[in-house]
């Protein structure tokens, strides 16, 4: 009778241990970083596409051959052996509820050549090091998901 007793006790505690799981997994993502970590990051040196994938459909060839610069003052320059854009790029907290615990928003606005456009908006962090940032980007109009990395030259 008292292992009877033991059985709803030790299926709280499995289900509290299970929960506690899940969400220390949600705290060690990789998007749990500062606005100054990630500014610092990208603000060194310059750095490149290395994959455009708009919804499926593969695009980084429209930036081979440009070398990215984002200054501290929020301009993003590209530039080739031909041709200089320039564009700017901040990072903010979006603190809305459909968002990750600790999301940040790295916007990147273009508005000239036509093709530099498609990487005008909020990206999501996905993954960060020194020498590389995966960005994720999940439409609210068509519900397809972009993905943009940038390497470091």
């Amino acid at each position: 009778m008292k292992n009877l007793k033991l059985i709803p006790i030790l299926l709280c505690i499995f289900m509290l241990n299970v929960a506690s799981m899940c969400s220390s997994d949600d705290n060690n993502s990789s998007t749990n970083v500062s606005q100054t970590e990630v500014s610092n990051t990208v603000s060194s040196g310059t750095w490149r596409i290395t994959l455009y994938n708009d919804s499926g459909t593969i695009k980084t060839s429209n930036f081979t051959g440009y070398n990215f610069t984002f200054s501290a003052s929020g301009i993003l320059t590209a530039t080739n052996v031909a041709n200089s854009y320039s564009g700017t790029w901040s990072i903010s907290d979006s603190n809305s509820n459909d968002d990750t615990i600790n999301d940040l928003n790295f916007n990147i606005a273009f508005s000239t050549p036509a093709n530099f456009f498609d990487l005008t908006d909020d990206w999501h962090i996905q993954s960060r090091t020194a020498t590389r940032v995966e960005f994720i980007d999940i439409s609210g109009g068509n519900g397809g998901t972009d993905y943009l990395t940038f390497e470091k030259n």
